[in-house]
């Protein structure tokens, strides 16, 4: 029986086109869909976009619009 080990990992660094280095990255909540959250990473130093990252929602919660 496999026991599951991580769940989820958060870029800490990533590579920069405009600083032409690996910079530290914010985490920024980009979208809410109905199959998960779309998340942007970006430079601390430039602001430059450096990737994203797509989590789906595991719990199939339903989202509720009022």
């Amino acid at each position: 029986m496999k026991r599951e080990q991580y769940k989820d990992f958060d870029a800490t660094q990533l590579f920069c086109p405009h600083c032409r280095q690996a910079v530290p990255v914010r985490k920024r909540l980009l979208l809410i869909l109905t199959n998960g959250e779309k998340y942007d990473y970006s430079c601390v130093y430039c602001g430059t976009s450096v990737g994203d990252k797509m989590v789906s929602d595991r719990d199939n919660k339903p989202l509720i619009i009022r």
